[in-house]
């Protein structure tokens, strides 16, 4: 018997064929147009480039309608624009239109506050004018939006006592860059939020330098022990801005966070101080005031959020006010502090005063 002929993979049938090839990475797919003409028809087929428009650039058959080329045509368009991004602009584009969907929702003022994205030249233009490249990750989210308004609720959180206020705005690219710092202390740092009434900024660390890992985020804090007034500690908020900006989006949607007068407040919830009793349930949220604390003395400074609620199921008979209020506080150190008063009508916000953790 003859032996049956070597069959070529682009000798298959285009079903089969196109199967195959939607296994292929956007890069893949590329070096297929260049082995044959019918591989190069194949590899430009659109529901191939509609999966990689989908996974990479988030596009729909809207904006594909809208841009009036094909998705071949759109994918090579985005990746001209964006391509150095790809390693995070899903993730980061997500996350803005997730934080945009919840504050419509919950915080629209905040909407109207946030700004264009800015372009690659505008990008290159704060670089020379710092002296230090920006990361990629900071470029990419900055091209969705610029940063915020200079307005009041800030973006990044708010915390409000009887007698202290403070709402971080998430600055835009050109307003960080004024406030770039070269500094003893604070050198070659880039603000990346800022609070009118405190003065507080959160920094990011353009390069390693004083004891700091590059891109991580930190609030600055003096050491008020040391004869140096250039002395700086740290209160580390993320390693990199794409871990610092999708996780605080993440805590925003969830519900992590709470919702209060149209503002995000930093309430982290402790999932063991939770108590029930009969159909009452008290809750215990706390916040962590970099403004008011200090590593060097150590004097860390908390504030607190009680939620109680009543179950739905409870029966008109069950229904009760607060009168009176007890807390005993017991702090890691082994200080134990007692408060006691009149209950709590409506909202209140206390604070709790740590010496040590």
């Amino acid at each position: 018997m003859a032996a049956n002929p070597e069959l070529r993979m682009d000798q298959l049938p285009s079903d089969p064929l196109l199967h195959v090839l939607s296994f292929l990475s956007f890069r893949d797919l590329i070096h297929c147009t260049y082995v044959s003409r019918r591989l190069n028809d194949l590899s430009k087929h659109n529901p191939l480039w509609r999966s990689l428009c989908s996974k990479h650039w988030l596009l729909t058959d809207a904006d594909r309608l809208q841009s009036g080329v094909s998705w071949f045509g759109l994918f090579k368009r985005y990746y001209t624009d964006l391509g150095r991004y790809m390693q995070y602009y899903p993730v980061l584009k997500r996350a803005w239109d997730q934080l945009k969907v919840f504050l419509q929702q919950r915080c629209p003022r905040m909407i109207a506050s946030l700004k264009e994205g800015a372009t690659e030249v505008e990008l290159n233009d704060i670089e020379a004018q710092i002296g230090c490249r920006l990361p990629d990750d900071y470029r990419c989210s900055y091209r969705i939006h610029n940063g915020q308004k200079l307005v009041i609720p800030g973006l990044m959180g708010s915390m409000s006592l009887s007698n202290h206020y403070r709402s971080e705005v998430l600055l835009d690219v050109e307003t960080a860059a004024g406030g770039f710092q070269q500094r003893n202390g604070m050198r070659r740092c880039l603000p990346l939020t800022f609070c009118f009434h405190t003065g507080l900024s959160q920094y990011m660390a353009l390069q390693p330098a004083e004891g700091r890992r590059m891109y991580e985020s930190f609030y600055p804090c003096p050491d008020q022990t040391a004869q140096d007034p250039s002395a700086i500690d740290m209160f580390i908020t993320g390693s990199s801005f794409f871990e610092w900006f999708t996780e605080y989006v993440h805590n925003v949607v969830t519900g992590e966070y709470s919702i209060i007068r149209d503002q995000i407040f930093r309430y982290v919830h402790e999932k063991d101080c939770v108590e029930t009793t009969g159909h009452i349930t008290v809750s215990v949220s706390t916040s962590f005031l970099p403004e008011l604390s200090s590593v060097h003395p150590p004097h860390f400074f908390f504030t607190y959020r009680i939620r109680i609620e009543m179950s739905s199921s409870a029966s008109p008979e069950a229904a009760c006010q607060l009168d009176s209020r007890y807390w005993k506080i017991t702090t890691s150190d082994g200080n134990v502090e007692e408060v006691q008063g009149p209950g709590v009508v409506g909202t209140s916000f206390s604070s709790l005063s740590v010496k040590q953790l």
